[in-house]
């Protein structure tokens, strides 16, 4: 039992040295300048990651005063999910909610979950800013279309993902309230 914990241990601390800085600090300058320009940052993800996405979205608001959004509601995605179908109901969100000039951060593990995929061409085609994290295989649909920030975490686990991903965003989130000194 005790190597499984040290062992895991070790597995997080080498991917965290792995990590592609020049990508984070791009993903946290897009972030400053979405709100610098009025815009407001909108995050999305499935399951774990959909936690991350309302964690994030509220220490970024409130503990960095940057306006950020999350579409976590189960009676808006019950009701999009329902009338235009699952697959949709981040698209349909963005067209509710969004406006050009937003960023959207999308968090996917595979990063080939449908919804999120669709939601990201919608974005494009909304004029919004993209950014994607995402682990697994690096060639994912979500990596092979174009944004403006990718962050692939080279990993097979599903934890080892979700929590690196939660890890980078709320590292950010520090970062900027550092800087903004609040």
């Amino acid at each position: 039992m005790k190597n499984f914990y040290k062992n895991y241990l070790e597995t997080i601390k080498s991917q965290l040295s792995r990590l592609n800085l020049t990508n984070i600090k791009k993903l946290e300058k897009l972030i400053i300048d979405t709100s610098k320009k009025g815009k407001k940052v909108i995050i999305c993800g499935n399951g774990g990651s959909s936690a991350t996405a309302s964690h994030v979205a509220v220490d970024l608001t409130k503990n960095a005063r940057i306006k950020t959004i999350n579409f976590n509601e189960y009676d808006l995605i019950t009701c999009f999910s329902n009338d235009f179908g699952y697959q949709n109901w981040i698209k349909k969100s963005l067209e509710y909610y969004a406006d050009k000039g937003d960023l959207i951060i999308l968090i996917s593990c595979s990063g080939n979950s449908k919804n999120l995929v669709n939601g990201q061409k919608k974005a494009r085609l909304m004029g919004l800013r993209t950014a994607v994290l995402t682990g697994l295989k690096k060639s994912n649909l979500m990596n092979k279309s174009f944004n403006d920030v990718k962050i692939w975490i080279n990993s097979r686990s599903y934890n080892h993902i979700e929590i690196l991903h939660h890890f980078i965003l709320l590292m950010i989130v520090d970062k900027i309230i550092k800087d903004k000194k609040l």
